[in-house]
């Protein structure tokens, strides 16, 4: 029989959206980078012999410290987030082929679920009246269907589709078993990828016999206003929108000044609810992200009050602080209004083509 559970939360989710704009967590990487951890760190006693190095592999922090996880968890959320994303960002078979641990997917996939579900229902249990969401997150990975990584051979790809499916099938379907209320597919910046992890999510729910609340969240690559395989933010959304998930929106890239406008125009032809989750800033020469807290919830409460956004957090850069300011300068703005769209064929090549 399939779960009845899931189908109430999904419900919970678009009410609750319906009322206030929901907060997402800000960088999980960030919070890492602050405890300075070196190779000994990531390996911990379970991985001390392993025959390559794996610092940087934060996902694997979920096995090694996941303490440390648990704990950044807890301050996003104490700092007023309503969702977290779980760390497998780059959890996939894919990506952790890069340090030959591909096998290892499944098992941080539902370890790293189950921490953040063991946090989200401690601050539920403390306030009822605000439930807190898991976020089963689903990277890019390090590769792209659309665009070949040798300029001698623009035809070459170092992925199929066909695998792609199979990495997110595998790591939905632990998410799942972790504990996941929904599943984020973030930081787009190939539209195929975002097809190929649209599709395995709906394999897999029906593997799985379940159906969770699907957000999707592309990248604005930098101010020609294009994800990196060239599409414009309506272009992306025409492609994406017959998945029909419970949100579509941007992240990572730029920071919340140069994001506006896409935001803006994201708003106007989303008939879904929207998120965002902007960069602190652009990194500087160090590759830090300078943009604070107070200066950063300037804008996104700005954007809140013009009605932009159902859902907003940070990206790369942010802390609890950003998130509480965040939290706090919106606590008493309405979210965005769904809008009532025309029926248009609505198709999308690079640019948006919209016929009547």
């Amino acid at each position: 029989m399939p779960n009845n559970l899931p189908q109430n939360k999904s419900i919970a989710l678009a009410e609750a959206m319906k009322n206030r704009i929901l907060i997402l967590d800000g960088a999980m990487g960030t919070m890492i980078q602050e405890f300075k951890f070196e190779e000994q760190d990531y390996r911990g006693e379970r991985f001390k012999d392993w025959h390559v190095l794996i610092k940087g592999n934060n996902d694997l922090l979920s096995l090694t410290k996941p303490n440390v996880i648990r704990d950044i968890h807890s301050q996003f959320l104490a700092a007023g987030a309503d969702i977290i994303e779980t760390n497998t960002f780059n959890a996939t078979t894919i990506s952790m082929d890069d340090y030959e641990m591909a096998s290892l997917s499944r098992e941080i996939n539902i370890e790293s679920a189950k921490l953040a579900r063991a946090v989200c229902d401690e601050f539920t249990a403390q306030n009822p009246n605000k439930p807190r969401y898991v976020a089963g997150v689903l990277g890019p990975t390090s590769k792209t269907c659309s665009i070949s990584p040798d300029v001698n051979d623009p035809g070459y790809r170092n992925i199929t589709f066909d695998k792609l499916v199979a990495a997110y099938v595998e790591s939905t379907l632990a998410l799942i078993e972790g504990g996941a209320d929904l599943i984020l597919i973030e930081t787009i910046f190939d539209t195929l990828n975002a097809k190929a992890a649209s599709y395995a999510v709906e394999e897999a729910f029906e593997q799985a016999d379940v159906t969770l609340p699907v957000m999707i969240s592309g990248t604005i690559t930098d101010a020609s206003g294009r994800t990196l395989s060239g599409q414009t933010t309506e272009a992306f959304y025409n492609s994406i929108r017959h998945i029909k998930p419970i949100s579509i929106g941007l992240n990572c890239a730029l920071g919340p000044d140069l994001l506006r406008q896409y935001v803006v125009e994201l708003s106007r032809v989303c008939e879904t609810f929207t998120s965002v989750h902007p960069n602190a800033g652009l990194p500087n020469e160090f590759g830090e992200y300078d943009l604070e807290a107070d200066e950063m919830a300037k804008e996104i409460i700005d954007w809140g009050k013009e009605g932009y956004i159902n859902i907003v957090g940070g990206c790369c850069g942010t802390t609890p602080a950003h998130i509480k300011a965040f939290a706090d300068g919106l606590e008493h703005v309405a979210p965005r209004p769904l809008p009532e769209l025309d029926v248009r064929m609505r198709l999308a090549g690079l640019e948006a083509c919209n016929l009547n």
